[in-house]
């Protein structure tokens, strides 16, 4: 359970299911075997190729406790750039005027603001960062429509379609049309924690929200010490407006955190109308829960039975050291799919990839 937890501060997506598969497989091999023990965990942990050099050198350290190498520094050079000719043309004599600006190799605007913490953004910054939230808000899970729609290349004869067209030609169904089943947007749900603790990160995922509602198909509920739903408020086409109505609707701004009570409140109230079922829902806080835990526990549950999948984003995972302690934490990761930072643009893409990686019902 540890070398989870070691291997989710290393970047890996570590949910409680492969960890669950993980100790499965070390019952089935030698323990005192290395590589039986190395294969296991490997086979079941690690999922993509980039996630190969991250695991051997964790697997090292916690098992074999070999002394891990700091990443090598990459230093920054400057290439001189090629003189350009001026609008004269050499031939004839006109004069030639190098480029005084030289080539700079390094990290460019951009890669420096999606490393940005939130926290730390201006509001220039944060100006610069709508153009990308709003590319990131596309990307959205999907799911195969039950609805056949009209394509060229479909298995099944649209006959409606059919009959339509060969009237053209005397009744003769010449034109044949097809249909087959498309992929379409599934239902995404926010729950974003406007807590007082959570108040250096809430301006930046409220406008990553307000692009999200842009997209279509997306319920976003605040909570803190009670729930309120703001998706009629961020519909807004102006982001600072939509801040504006938000700040307006919510009552219980930089306040305390009831998150048991809240998802109580959003589970008896909007779960029973079926909202969460066949749904994503992305929880985003840093998980202090005021009261009783076992109540966040009991409701992350009841989330967990109607949803397609639930992802939490803590803001705060995105830090070294960080580690689950909090009460209200410990007792929402064992109901959760993904447990993924939120404290950056850069993380915001990671949460993007999650989303459309997402291809089976409580997939960890």
């Amino acid at each position: 359970m540890t070398f989870g937890r070691v291997l989710r501060e290393a970047g890996l997506e570590v949910g409680p299911g492969r960890v669950a598969d993980a100790m499965t497989a070390l019952d089935a091999v030698d323990l005192g075997r290395q590589d039986d023990v190395y294969w296991a965990l490997r086979t079941t942990l690690v999922t993509r190729f980039e996630e190969i050099e991250p695991f051997d050198r964790a697997f090292n350290a916690w098992f074999l406790r070999a002394p891990v190498l700091p990443e090598a520094r990459v230093v920054t050079t400057q290439l001189p750039r090629r003189g350009r000719p001026g609008r004269g043309d050499p031939v004839r004599g006109a004069e030639h005027r190098p480029d005084p600006d030289p080539l700079e190799v390094g990290w460019s605007p951009v890669e420096v603001l999606r490393r940005r913490d939130f926290a730390a953004m201006t509001p220039e910054e944060f100006a610069r960062a709508r153009a990308l939230m709003r590319k990131l808000a596309l990307i959205r899970p999907r799911r195969r429509s039950r609805r056949l729609r009209a394509h060229r290349r479909g298995e099944e004869l649209d006959l409606r379609r059919l009959a339509r067209r060969s009237l053209a030609h005397g009744g003769e169904p010449i034109a044949r049309s097809y249909r087959r089943r498309l992929h379409v947007s599934r239902r995404l749900i926010v729950l974003c924690d406007i807590s007082g603790s959570m108040e250096a990160y809430t301006r930046a995922l409220l406008l990553f929200m307000h692009a999200v509602v842009e997209a279509g198909r997306v319920e976003v509920f605040a909570f803190g010490t009670r729930l309120t739903r703001l998706t009629v408020a961020l519909r807004t086409r102006d982001p600072e407006q939509a801040l504006e109505a938000a700040a307006s609707t919510v009552v219980d701004w930089a306040s305390g955190t009831l998150i048991g009570a809240s998802l109580k409140a959003f589970n008896d109230g909007w779960g029973r109308r079926g909202l969460a079922r066949g749904a994503v829902v992305l929880v985003v806080s840093d998980g202090w829960e005021r009261e009783d835990p076992e109540l966040v526990s009991r409701e992350m549950a009841r989330l967990a039975r109607s949803a397609y999948a639930v992802v939490w984003v803590n803001p705060l995972k995105g830090h070294p050291g960080y580690e689950p302690l909090s009460a209200g934490m410990r007792a929402a990761l064992p109901h959760v799919d993904r447990f993924v930072p939120g404290h950056n643009l850069a993380s915001l893409e990671e949460l993007a990839d999650t989303l459309t990686a997402i291809d089976r019902r409580h997939a960890a």
